[in-house]
């Protein structure tokens, strides 16, 4: 979460000293430009501190429960029996922090469990398949 902030810092900074060095207004253009720049900044630093306390995630026999958000809370409910596709996700930099996201979709939609060390995510799959695995037997269908 840290490094993706840094990554937003620096391309805010290349947008601001962009807008201030082509747009030659005046003062007015580089104080509101500074304090939004200033702004994005203290929330980038604040979020991920905010987002980690605020996420949380559970797996029951029947459904998938995930809350997260930094301003807006969000609380996602996701009926096992819905699901689609489970996957594994590793972008560049969670694999080299050992980390994976377990992307979860139904029908309709679509959700992340995100920052879990590998061996997790692998879990977290195997334990949805076992429970997918037992609702269809349960319903006498051949897996």
């Amino acid at each position: 979460m840290y490094i993706s902030s840094v990554i937003s810092i620096l391309i805010y900074t290349a947008i601001a000293a962009a807008i201030i060095h082509f747009i030659e207004e005046g003062p007015i253009v580089t104080y509101t430009v500074g304090a939004i720049w200033g702004l994005l900044t203290i929330y980038e630093i604040i979020s991920p501190m905010i987002y980690y306390n605020h996420y949380r995630y559970c797996i029951t026999d029947d459904r998938i429960d995930i809350r997260k958000g930094v301003i807006i809370l969000r609380h996602i409910v996701v009926p096992i029996e819905r699901l689609h596709q489970v996957e594994v996700e590793r972008g560049p930099i969670n694999n080299m922090l050992g980390l994976a996201n377990v992307s979860i979709t139904t029908a309709g939609s679509s959700v992340t469990i995100d920052y879990l060390e590998n061996g997790v995510a692998e879990e977290i799959i195997s334990e949805l398949n076992d429970i997918i695995n037992s609702i269809l037997r349960s319903r006498n269908v051949v897996a």
